[in-house]
């Protein structure tokens, strides 16, 4: 294989060219020259609407993210501020929705004690991943909170330093040790094992649960906006017979807008109970 000496070195600035071309041959979307294009990658990465170029700058995205956060301690203050004994409409739903983690997440996994000792947290995780996750079928919002990397990422380490923090707490002095060697096992294969181990318990799960929750709010916003510009561009672009089909994406729109609030919830779910699994795995008696 041979290197032509006279090619600009610039390969990671034109796998990013290459990458935002092939999101824009396969997402298309309609503008105002009457053709379609693709949503592209930079939607994700909004200009600047105060303070910009500062360390407080903040766009689109963050914006939605204050206004998520806003309307989570609004509804939790709505919904606690006077609690009675037979609670009303709003304070059943709030505590619906915090009995559902205490008994089939902390609870169920953790048992009565270290349940209630991981309550808080893993409350505030699922709540706050559903609350930036809704944003993406929010009219006028239009995009999940937990789509850029920052905060499945924020939330990614707060889950592995709680469930690091969990094992030391229950066995400080054989936490790693436990969890680099396991029991039972002979000695020679340690070679193999203990790599696998490190990498699968201390890397890839803040790695995967960072992954999951971010992809699958950047699809979901895709698709949407997939359906919605098609439907624009078939009724007012086009027109005539080219309405129906703007019916037909606007109807997808619709179902896929469902299936967002699914996946919204879901993925939401689905962090929550990974964090739980990782404490009762870290709290085990062989730690």
């Amino acid at each position: 294989m041979f290197v032509d000496a006279r090619a600009p070195l610039h390969a990671p600035k034109q796998e990013i060219a290459l990458l935002a071309n092939a999101v824009n041959l396969l997402v298309p979307i309609s503008t105002d020259d009457g053709e379609f294009h693709g949503p592209s990658i930079e939607e994700f990465f909004p200009g600047a609407l105060l303070f910009e170029g500062t360390a407080f700058e903040i766009n689109r995205i963050m914006l939605v993210r204050f206004i998520a956060v806003a309307a989570l301690l609004l509804v939790f203050w709505l919904g606690t501020r006077s609690m009675r004994v037979v609670p009303g409409r709003f304070q059943s739903i709030v505590e619906m929705g915090l009995d559902f983690i205490r008994v089939g997440v902390a609870d169920d996994l953790l048992g009565k004690k270290d349940g209630k000792r991981f309550l808080p947290i893993l409350t505030s995780i699922f709540f706050m991943v559903l609350f930036m996750n809704i944003t993406g079928i929010i009219p006028g919002l239009n995009i999940a909170g937990t789509s850029v990397i920052g905060v499945p990422l924020v939330l990614a380490i707060v889950s592995y330093v709680t469930f690091i923090y969990a094992g030391i707490k229950q066995s400080p002095k054989n936490f790693f040790k436990n969890s680099l060697f396991p029991s039972g096992v002979p000695w020679p294969v340690y070679i193999i094992v203990t790599p696998i181990e490190l990498i699968s318990t201390f890397v890839i799960r803040p790695v995967t649960l960072t992954l999951r929750l971010m992809m699958n709010m950047i699809v979901g916003h895709l698709l949407l906006v997939l359906f919605f510009a098609a439907t624009q561009f078939f009724i007012f672009t086009l027109g005539g017979w080219y309405t129906l089909l703007g019916v037909g994406t606007l109807a997808f729109g619709f179902v896929f807008t469902l299936f967002e609030i699914l996946v919204a919830v879901l993925q939401a779910y689905v962090f929550t109970l990974l964090t739980a699994v990782y404490i009762q795995l870290a709290v085990a008696e062989e730690h």
